[in-house]
């Protein structure tokens, strides 16, 4: 009976490592290059079945105690011993059994495991493994011919791995070390196991062999890294290794490794990764790189080539990750720029202190020195000039913070403020840029100024492709940049670009994220406009972004009650100087009755009528507002309904030709109007029922109605192209008790909401909704 042993022959399962570890040399490839990544997979190419790493199982063992001479005539002989069920597990020293009783009362530790061979004999257990040990062998038998080629894998894979653990924990020679290292990484590339660890076990032992010797030279560095680079064309590096990467761009950023080798791994990263919170050093490492891409001959144009490709070359990019990535990187690099200054907000004033410019810091205990430098050498009394005198500027340097002051005599009237409120105020309080308050401004250091410049660069790339600004907008929406940024006078005037393609952008999801995210809290609207930190241009981004969200759907009492509010004083001065968008909006004021101070409206009709585009606009106001009060005179029918194929100008000069008072039922069913006739039926006083059905009129529309119809009791919206976010504004319709909203873009949340927000709600139609 023949015994057949074959862990020989041309079964591709069966490759073993001809290379010992640390042995001979191995040539490297002809014409191979620094920089380049090269990529030995062919020599070693393992086709056929692909296995998961086993790291645990069910599986038969038989123990053999003998001279390795006696172990053929055992075999030939039959003289088999019984087999012993075990759950044996692959752990990184060894081979263990969960029950350590009989065959494998004690582990089998890898470096006992002399050898790993297939074994199949006639008239025998099949499907067996042969594990060679001193004094012995262990005979593993398999359910399948699948299940011991996996097994036969495995075990080949963790008894290789422990052994480089141990090589190369003790370097001796590196020119050795890179040859052991470029073979385990061509044993991680041509193995037949399929899983995640197979990749990331030899970057592990890189990362550990590069984090316990830190005194290799840069050559031995990029030898490394590209003895590596094949393992991470489908991996990230882990974190150790992406520190060593982070040194390498800081150290040698015109090195060709940073560009043949990196650029692949930082592209898949922003493409593939998921959350830089669980992994901050990818997002360090990438970082890092896009600095380095910066500092090239190039340097913007550079970083502006990679921001291309990771986009594409089509309208859309195809990696939905890949902006949300760029930002947590931009952002986390802007803010390292202001990191010193952050760290230190306990030790120097505070906001409201620099604000108020009333307490006396001197008993503090700073870590950075603080010097207040007064105006006049001959006060006696730093604290009494503290308590007489308001904030001229703040210079906050690197190594020191300087407050000057100015005496009370010379400054204007500051904005009152509630001293004995302990309450922190909000930001625009605190860094409010105008003559009569105070200013603060920051200087960075020449590697953070340059850092800052590359990434504000970087957003402003990220702002002019159409389809990543929506979703810029909305990231950017809750200012997530800290004070101190929003205080640096660079900083700003670099972002005021962003903002202004957001405002320049027409569609609704962009531009209204100018306003803040919730209420109380400030938007880049408040930060941009005249009075607010951010505004060094006489208001003209602050009209250009009220035009656009005017222009959409913001032209009601609300928006206009907030500019009333907080605003007054910048759209009567841009009004004054002949800006359309804001004689408007002082137009629609008087309008709407938003300003109840008869001397600010006497103010505003001033300032209408000291320009020829406010005298002209004040003018076409009072002929509206007579035809108004005609319109709302008690009198005419009480029905009315619009020929088919009517318009929005055919329904205004039908309600400019006569009384309409009394009309409580209009029916508009199968015309042509769209929303920009809601202006002509919010002034219909009387108005209950109003019938839209399979018209043009829309969400616009449907917020004005919202705002003025407050007394509507039945709406017909069938067929017409409302959407959710129209319909959401029909909640404060209270006398709401028909609604149809049959054929229309209503879905099951908003439909339940709507029910629970319209008490009196009766008659509902959802037909042909995602809430039917």
């Amino acid at each position: 009976m023949d015994l057949t042993s074959t862990s020989g022959g041309g079964d591709p399962r069966q490759i073993e490592e001809t290379k010992p570890l640390l042995g001979g040399d191995v040539p490297a490839p002809e014409g191979t290059k620094m920089g380049a990544v090269p990529c030995r997979r062919a020599l070693l190419l393992c086709n056929g079945m692909r296995y998961k790493l086993l790291q645990e199982g069910d599986i038969q063992v038989c123990v053999i105690r003998h001279p390795r001479t006696f172990l053929s005539k055992i075999l030939t002989s039959k003289f088999l011993r019984r087999w012993e069920p075990h759950h044996l597990t692959l752990a990184d020293n060894s081979l263990a059994s969960a029950t350590p009783t009989g065959y494998m009362e004690n582990s089998v530790s890898y470096s006992a495991i002399e050898d790993v061979q297939l074994l199949s004999w006639e008239n025998a257990p099949k499907y067996c493994l042969q594990l060679t040990i001193p004094g012995g062998t262990v005979l593993l038998q398999a359910a399948n011919s699948y299940l011991r080629d996996q097994w036969f894998h495995s075990l080949q894979w963790k008894k290789k791995i422990y052994k480089y653990k141990k090589v190369l924990s003790n370097p001796s020679r590196w020119e050795v070390v890179l040859k052991e290292i470029r073979t385990l990484v061509d044993m991680a590339l041509t193995s037949p196991l399929q899983d995640d660890s197979i990749n990331q076990a030899p970057l592990e032992i890189v990362s550990k062999l590069l984090s316990e010797n830190t005194n290799l030279t840069t050559q031995e560095h990029e030898n490394i890294i590209v003895a590596i680079a094949p393992l991470l064309e489908n991996n990230h590096p882990p974190p150790d290794l992406c520190e060593f990467f982070c040194k390498h761009c800081r150290e040698r950023p015109r090195s060709m490794v940073v560009i043949e080798v990196f650029t692949p791994v930082v592209q898949r990263i922003l493409k593939h990764n998921m959350d830089f919170g669980k992994c901050p050093r990818l997002r360090l490492f990438t970082q890092e790189y896009i600095l380095a891409l910066n500092e090239l001959n190039a340097g913007m144009e550079v970083v502006k080539k990679f921001i291309q490709s990771m986009h594409g070359p089509t309208g859309h990019c195809p990696h939905p990750r890949v902006l949300p990535n760029l930002v947590a990187v931009c952002l986390a690099a802007i803010y390292s720029c202001y990191e010193e200054f952050i760290n230190s907000r306990d030790n120097s004033p505070s906001l409201k202190e620099i604000r108020n410019g009333c307490q006396q810091p001197c008993d503090r205990k700073p870590t950075l020195p603080l010097r207040l430098l007064h105006p006049s050498p001959d006060l006696v009394s730093q604290e009494a000039t503290l308590s007489e005198a308001r904030l001229k500027s703040v210079a906050v340097a690197s190594s020191e913070i300087h407050v000057e002051v100015e005496p009370a005599g010379t400054a204007k009237p500051a904005l009152t403020a509630s001293v004995g409120n302990d309450s922190e105020p909000n930001l625009i309080d605190c860094l409010m840029v105008s003559p009569a308050c105070s200013t603060m401004s920051i200087e960075l250091g020449p590697q953070a100024d340059r850092t800052l410049g590359c990434y504000v660069e970087i957003l402003k790339l990220l702002s002019d492709y159409d389809d990543w600004r929506p979703s810029l907008a909305s990231l950017l929406q809750p200012i997530p940049f800290p004070k101190e940024a929003l205080a640096h006078e660079k900083f700003t005037k670099e972002l005021k670009y962003v903002i202004q393609r957001f405002a320049e952008d027409p569609r609704q999801e962009v531009h209204s994220c100018l306003l803040s995210v919730r209420a109380g809290k400030d938007g880049w609207f408040q930060l941009y406009s005249p009075g607010g930190v951010a505004c060094d241009d006489d208001g003209e981004l602050f009209a250009s972004m009220v035009h656009i969200l005017m222009g959409s759907c913001y032209k009601t009492k609300k928006f206009l009650l907030s500019l009333a509010e907080n605003k007054l004083g910048p759209c009567m001065l841009l009004a004054l100087r002949g800006n359309q968008t804001m004689v408007e909006i002082l137009c629609l004021m008087l309008e709407y009755n938003i300003i109840d101070n008869n001397d600010t409206q006497l103010q505003i009709i001033s300032t209408l009528e000291s320009t020829g585009v406010g005298k002209r606009m004040y003018e076409q106001l009072c002929d509206r507002q007579r035809e108004l009060k005609e319109l709302q005179r008690k009198g005419g029918p009480t029905r009315l309904t619009l020929p088919s194929k009517s318009t929005d100008a055919d329904l205004a000069r039908l309600l400019s030709s006569g009384s309409f008072g009394n009309l409580e039922n209009l029916s508009l069913a199968f015309t042509n109007v769209t929303s920009a006739c809601a202006e002509h039926l919010i002034k219909l006083p009387s108005l209950k029922q109003l019938n839209l059905w399979s018209t043009q009129f829309g969400d616009a529309g449907l917020r004005l109605l919202s705002e003025h119809l407050t007394m509507l009791q039945v709406l017909n919206l069938c067929e017409t192209p409302v959407t959710d976010a129209g319909l959401l504004a029909l909640s404060s319709m209270k006398s709401l008790c028909s609604l149809n909203m049959n054929s229309t873009k209503l879905s099951a949340d908003t439909y339940e909401d709507l029910k629970a927000k319209l008490p009196n709600l009766k008659e509902v139609d959802v037909r042909y909704t995602e809430a039917w």
